[in-house]
């Protein structure tokens, strides 16, 4: 009988156990779910639905070297359209050839470097976060919240890669890292900053490297909302 009572009280601290692991698992998701809301929405995500038209241009230097690439993006339709140096192409996600699907990788890329805290919430059930409260960010070396998020390892222009977001009490993101394959070395390290508000929207002009050497930014914006 003693040895039954036993049983029943290990059986019962083991269950207790995974109850607990259960309930901090599930609250730190939901933790980092409001995380990822604040972030995005510290950045004028509330007002997205308000925009019929989005306009900007790409702009990478490195030393003396410029590249640069338009886009227009209705959203309401998902038309886009891309204007380079050279040729201007305009395409629906609905109808891609295999020439709308090239152009497309550019774009998904620069419209994740302009907004990326958009992006958290776009892309939430593709990617694993992790929320840590004090980090020290890798340029300024002040002591930063930082967010990890991990894409799943198939599908999409990015599998398996990771990004650090480093932000403040305010929510608005400093800096960050981007990971190939969530390997521990970063393969970029920018800041986020020159912030600007058009139609509601809180968009970051300028990235750059701790020497100044790479500078991504961003340049005729226009928001046009309903």
């Amino acid at each position: 009988m003693k040895k039954y009572a036993l049983l029943l009280v290990m059986i019962s601290m083991l269950t207790m156990g995974f109850t607990l692991v259960g309930i901090a698992d599930h609250n730190n998701l939901a933790q980092e779910s409001d995380i990822l809301e604040k972030i995005a929405n510290a950045s004028g995500f509330a007002n997205w639905k308000n925009v019929k038209e989005l306009k900007f241009t790409f702009n990478v230097d490195r030393g003396t070297s410029h590249s640069e690439r338009t886009w227009i993006w209705k959203p309401g339709k998902n038309d886009i359209t891309a204007i380079s140096a050279t040729d201007t192409l305009t395409y629906n996600w609905s109808k891609m050839d295999s020439t709308a699907n090239k152009t497309n990788a550019g774009f998904i890329n620069d419209k994740y470097w302009f907004l990326a805290p958009y992006q958290l919430m776009w892309d939430k059930a593709n990617f694993t976060p992790e929320y840590t409260a004090k980090s020290v960010a890798p340029i300024s070396k002040k002591s930063m919240h930082k967010l990890t998020i991990v894409y799943g390892n198939k599908g999409g222009y990015t599998p398996g890669d990771a990004y650090d977001f480093y932000f403040g009490d305010d929510y608005m993101v400093k800096e960050w890292v981007y990971r190939k394959s969530n390997q521990p070395k970063p393969n970029v390290v920018t800041t986020w900053e020159d912030y600007i508000d058009k139609g509601g929207l809180k968009l970051a002009q300028m990235h750059k490297n701790e020497d100044g050497s790479f500078k991504l930014h961003f340049t005729n914006i226009e928001v046009k909302t309903n």
